[in-house]
C-alpha cells in the first residue's frame, strides 16, 4: 500500500495536501479494499518520511469527511458507504470504433495555426498577446476580495434562484468603470457575462441568422469570425486604412458591423474620431446595429483614449462589449454587455438559458475588489509595466531593425503589426525564431481571404519579461537580416563618405529620417559635436534627445544619452547628393536620411514618390 503514494518534498502543494489528495483518489480508484486496514499513522509517517503529525492532521480530515471510519481497538478503514456508492468497477470492454463524425452538426472549426504553443512560458523571448506571466496577478488584494465575498453575508447572495446579475457588481461596472469610458447606463442596461467570448457568443445567438448580412474588419479577430460563420452569415470582409475600418456604401449594405475601435484586432490601430462619427451616421441611416468590442480600451499610452462608440451613440445602435483588465480576465473570465434595455432583456433570457449566470460569488468577490480600490490601482500598475514594454519594444524595432521593417503608427496596445522585408516568408520566420527562444505571432489566420501579407508577423509585450526585449529584438533582427536580402555597402549608389568628407558633409548639417512607426525625426550634428534630436509626433509622442557625434576611421560614431539605449553607434555613410545611406559595420544597411539643404528645414519643402520623400532644390 505504501506504493501508492509519492511525496514530493519541493511541490508547490503542502505535505499534506498531497496526501490527502492521493489518499482520495486511491479510495476513488478501488485501490485500498474496503476490508483492508490502513496503516498506522506512526507506520505511513516511517514508510513515507514524515512527520507523524503530518499523517495524523490527513487522516482525522478523512474521518470528518467521511472517506473513512475508525474501528474500536482494530484501525482504520475505508468507509463501507463510500465503496457503496463507488459500486462495482468491471473492467471497460473494448471500445468499438464508431464513426462520430457524421453526427456532429455543430462541429467547431480547429487550426493548427495558434497564437502561441502551450508552452509558451519555457521561451525566453515570448513575444506574443493575450499570454500573461502570473506574477502580474494581484494576489494579495484578491484573496481580500475573496474573503469578504467569503464571509456570512456574501455566501447568502450566492443561493439566491434569480437570473439577476450581483447587483453590487452591476453598481461598481455602472459607477467606476463605465464612466472611464464616457458610458453612462443604468443598471437594466448593463448585463454580466463569463468573459468577452460568452458575450459575443450571446449576441450572435440573438441578432444573427443564416443570410445575415455582417460587416467584419478584414483582418480581424478570429474567434468572432468563426461565430459568425457558425450561425451561417453572410460576411462582408471590409479593408482598414490608419483611421481602422473604412465606412463606405460597401459597409451600408450590412445589418450588423462588428468593430474594435480601441485598438483593433490585430492591427492595433486606433479609429480616429472622424471615422467613428461616419460610422455612427451610416449605423443611423441604415438602420444598422454596431457591436463594439472594446477588450482592450486601457492600453492608450499616447494621449487619452478616445471615447468609445456607445459613448457617442445618441439612438442605440451600438451594443457595447468589455472585460476587466485583460490580466484578470484571462483567469476570472468576467465580462459585460452595455445595450438598451430591450436588448439586455433579450440577452439575459437566453443566458438564462443556455448557461445561467457567472459565479455570484466570482461576482460579489470582483465587485469588492474594485470597491476596495484594487482595481484602479491594479490598472495605474499594469498601464505602466505594459508601456514601459510597448516603449521599450517600440525602440528596439527602431534601433536594430529600422530599414527592415515599419510597423502601423498606433497609439497603444499590447502587440505591434510589423511588416518585414518583402520577400521574407512570415510563417518560416516564425519557425526559425522559435528553434532562438523567441516566439512572435502569425497573421495569416487573422485573413478570412486566402491573400494576405506572408511578409507580417506581431511582437506583443504581454508575456515578456522588460529586461528581454532588447536582447529578443536584436536576435530576430539577425534572423531577418540572414533570410532576407539586405542591401550592402556594395549595391548603395553613391560616394562612400572618408573622414575628411564625412566632417565636411555632416558639420553644421540637419538630416531626416523616419522612425519604423511612422514618425519623422530631425538630427542636427552641431560643429562642436553635440547631437540634438527631435521626433514630430502628435500629443506626447514627440521626444527629444542630445548626444555625441565624432569621426574615426571613416566611420561616423554617435552616442545618445537616452535613445538607442546610450549606446555607442559606429556606421559608414554613403551620399549621393541630398541622400545619406548608413550601413553598419558588417556593411549592412542600416537606414537612409536626407540631408536638408539648410538648418530646420520643415518637411513640406519635399515631395512624395511611391511613399518616399525625395527634397527638390
Amino acid at each position: 500500500m505504501f506504493q501508492l503514494f509519492h511525496i514530493e518534498i519541493n511541490s508547490q502543494q503542502s505535505l499534506q495536501s498531497q496526501l490527502r489528495m492521493q489518499m482520495i483518489d486511491a479510495i476513488n480508484s478501488g485501490a485500498i479494499p474496503l476490508n483492508i486496514k490502513l496503516p498506522s499513522s506512526r507506520q505511513l509517517a516511517k514508510q513515507l518520511k514524515l512527520s507523524r503529525n503530518t499523517v495524523v492532521l490527513v487522516y482525522q480530515s478523512l474521518l470528518s469527511d467521511s472517506y473513512l471510519i475508525s474501528k474500536e481497538r482494530s484501525g482504520m478503514y475505508v468507509n463501507p458507504e463510500i465503496g457503496a456508492a463507488l459500486g462495482d468497477r468491471p473492467k471497460p470492454a473494448k471500445a468499438l470504433k464508431t464513426n462520430f463524425k457524421n453526427k456532429f452538426v455543430g462541429q467547431a472549426q480547429v487550426t493548427s495555426d495558434t497564437s502561441s504553443p502551450d508552452n509558451w512560458h519555457q521561451f525566453k523571448y515570448p513575444f506574443i498577446d493575450g499570454r500573461f506571466d502570473e506574477s502580474l496577478f494581484p494576489t494579495k488584494q484578491w484573496q481580500q476580495a475573496c474573503n469578504l465575498a467569503n464571509g456570512q453575508k456574501g455566501r447568502k447572495h450566492w443561493f439566491s434562484e434569480t437570473s439577476d446579475d450581483d447587483p453590487q457588481l452591476v453598481e461598481q461596472i455602472k459607477t467606476q468603470i463605465l464612466p472611464r469610458r464616457g458610458i453612462f447606463a443604468d443598471a437594466d442596461e448593463i448585463l454580466i457575462t463569463m468573459g468577452s467570448q460568452q458575450s459575443l457568443q450571446l449576441i450572435c445567438e440573438l441578432l444573427i441568422h443564416p443570410g445575415s448580412r455582417v460587416g467584419f474588419e478584414e483582418p480581424g479577430f478570429v474567434e468572432m469570425r468563426r461565430l459568425f460563420e457558425r450561425k451561417g452569415a453572410n460576411i462582408h470582409y471590409q479593408n482598414l486604412d490608419e483611421e481602422g475600418i473604412l465606412v463606405d456604401s460597401e459597409l451600408a449594405e450590412n445589418e450588423l458591423v462588428y468593430v474594435t475601435p480601441s485598438h483593433q484586432t490585430p492591427t492595433a490601430i486606433t479609429m480616429s474620431m472622424q471615422r467613428r462619427q461616419q460610422l455612427l451616421a451610416q449605423a443611423e441611416q441604415f438602420d444598422q446595429l454596431i457591436i463594439e468590442d472594446d477588450f482592450e480600451f486601457e492600453s492608450n499610452f499616447l494621449g487619452a483614449p478616445h471615447p468609445s462608440l456607445r459613448s457617442l451613440d445618441q439612438h442605440n445602435r451600438v451594443i457595447y462589449c468589455s472585460c476587466l483588465s485583460k490580466v484578470l480576465s484571462s483567469g476570472l473570465q468576467l465580462g459585460f454587455i452595455v445595450a438598451a434595455k430591450e436588448i439586455i432583456d433579450e440577452l439575459r433570457r437566453l443566458r438564462q438559458m443556455l448557461s445561467r449566470h457567472p459565479s455570484r460569488f466570482s461576482q460579489r468577490a470582483i465587485s469588492h475588489f474594485i470597491e476596495l480600490g484594487h482595481y484602479q490601482s491594479f490598472m495605474l500598475k499594469t498601464h505602466k509595466i505594459f508601456y514601459e514594454r510597448w516603449l521599450t519594444l517600440r525602440e528596439a524595432l527602431n534601433i536594430y531593425l529600422p530599414a527592415a521593417i515599419h510597423t502601423a503608427p498606433i497609439e497603444g496596445g499590447t502587440a505591434f503589426w510589423v511588416m518585414g522585408p518583402e520577400q521574407l516568408d512570415g510563417e518560416y520566420l516564425r519557425a526559425e525564431a522559435a528553434k532562438l527562444g523567441i516566439l512572435i505571432e502569425p497573421v495569416k489566420r487573422y485573413f478570412a481571404k486566402n491573400e494576405y501579407p506572408s511578409n507580417c508577423f506581431r511582437l506583443g509585450v504581454a508575456a515578456i519579461n522588460q529586461q528581454d526585449i532588447q536582447a529578443g529584438v536584436a536576435l530576430l533582427a539577425k534572423l531577418i537580416g540572414d533570410l532576407s536580402d539586405s542591401k550592402s555597402i556594395s549595391q548603395a549608389k553613391g560616394v562612400l563618405l572618408n573622414n575628411a568628407s564625412l566632417k565636411n558633409y555632416l558639420e553644421g548639417a540637419v538630416v531626416e529620417c523616419q522612425m519604423v512607426y511612422g514618425i519623422p525625426c530631425q538630427i542636427e550634428f552641431k560643429s562642436d559635436g553635440t547631437l540634438i534630436g527631435h521626433t514630430y509626433g502628435k500629443g506626447n509622442e514627440n521626444e527629444s534627445d542630445v548626444g555625441r557625434w565624432w569621426i574615426k576611421d571613416n566611420k561616423l560614431y554617435r552616442r545618445w544619452q537616452l535613445w538607442s539605449y546610450g549606446e555607442t553607434g559606429r556606421f559608414y555613410v554613403v551620399a549621393d547628393n541630398h541622400s545619406l545611406s548608413w550601413f553598419d559595420e558588417n556593411h549592412r544597411f542600416v537606414r537612409d536620411l536626407i540631408k536638408l539643404p539648410g538648418p530646420n528645414q520643415p518637411l513640406s519643402t519635399g515631395i512624395k514618390i511611391n511613399s518616399k520623400l525625395v527634397l527638390v532644390d
